[in-house]
């Protein structure tokens, strides 16, 4: 999972937040009252989260923030890159003569793409990102902050972004045409109608009815994060955590993966095998 966007808009807190029930925030590198850093360049951490009694290890990718410079041609080359470099380490073990039982998947799944609340358009940078990412990874458009906003500006809000998508001919996950049966489009087009997911991140908890809830302190009270009368994010976390998650592992590697792979093979006239040792090591 990888999450790009600009600087300002909370990544780090809202992943650590996503995973704040399965992950010890201990494992995520900062005490809770400590202010969490600024991401500066491309890093993986993994944690091991559980749901239903299955442990699963999970792989965080926190993007530096982009947009921000002067001149912005080509900023999401360096994610673009990554993604790739994912695929590649994938296909090279595929090819071994003597290849594991198991290949290390370190490829991106999925990938969170924050978008400014500003209640009116997006950017014309935020389309060419996702444009341009949107056939090599799981694009999945969360609006950031979303406690900025009212109940009604996030709603005109979200119409805007999916039309403007819809517009710019980039398809966001769950794609359309992927949709197995009637069922799973019902069930999917439920979920597209209700993207880009409003969400608030928050690592600092308050006493609410007498209950500690993780939220963000306002002047008209607090905004609880998990509540889903004032925010997303639970309805977010369910999706990628329980709903979905198999399907964008699917997804990535008969869709995504596969034109990688098709498109590699085709340039080279296949890949020659090669020995364990000319393969750079996974970090899963």
């Amino acid at each position: 999972m990888s999450k790009p966007c600009h600087s300002g808009l909370g990544k780090s807190t809202l992943v650590n937040t996503l995973f704040k029930s399965q992950v010890s925030r201990k494992s995520t590198g900062w005490a809770r009252d400590e202010k969490i850093p600024k991401t500066v360049e491309i890093k993986s951490v993994s944690h091991v989260i559980e749901e239903g009694g299955v442990k699963m290890k999970l792989t965080v990718v926190d993007t530096p923030g982009f947009g921000d410079l002067i001149n912005n041609d080509n900023c999401w080359d360096p994610i673009s890159k990554f993604i790739n470099e994912q695929y590649e380490k994938f296909l090279k073990e595929e090819v071994n003569i003597t290849r594991k039982k198991r290949i290390p998947d370190t490829r991106v799944h999925c990938c969170l793409y924050f978008i400014s609340p500003t209640g009116h358009s997006l950017r014309q940078l935020d389309i060419e990102f996702m444009k341009r990412l949107s056939h090599s990874v799981n694009i999945i458009p969360v609006i950031a902050k979303a406690d900025t906003m009212t109940i009604e500006e996030r709603q005109d809000f979200k119409q805007r972004v999916r039309k403007e998508l819809e517009m710019s001919g980039i398809e966001f996950y769950p794609q359309k045409e992927f949709d197995e049966d009637m069922e799973d489009k019902s069930d999917n087009d439920k979920i597209r109608e209700a993207m880009p997911f409003a969400v608030v991140g928050s690592d600092k908890e308050y006493q609410v009815n007498g209950k500690r809830v993780l939220g963000r302190k306002t002047a008209w009270g607090i905004v609880e994060v998990e509540n889903p009368n004032h925010c997303e994010f639970a309805q977010l976390r369910d999706f990628l955590i329980r709903s979905h998650l198999q399907d964008l592992k699917e997804v990535t590697h008969n869709i995504h993966y596969e034109t990688y792979r098709a498109k590699r093979l085709n340039e080279n006239g296949g890949l020659h095998p090669i020995s364990s040792s000319d393969t750079q090591e996974s970090n899963l």
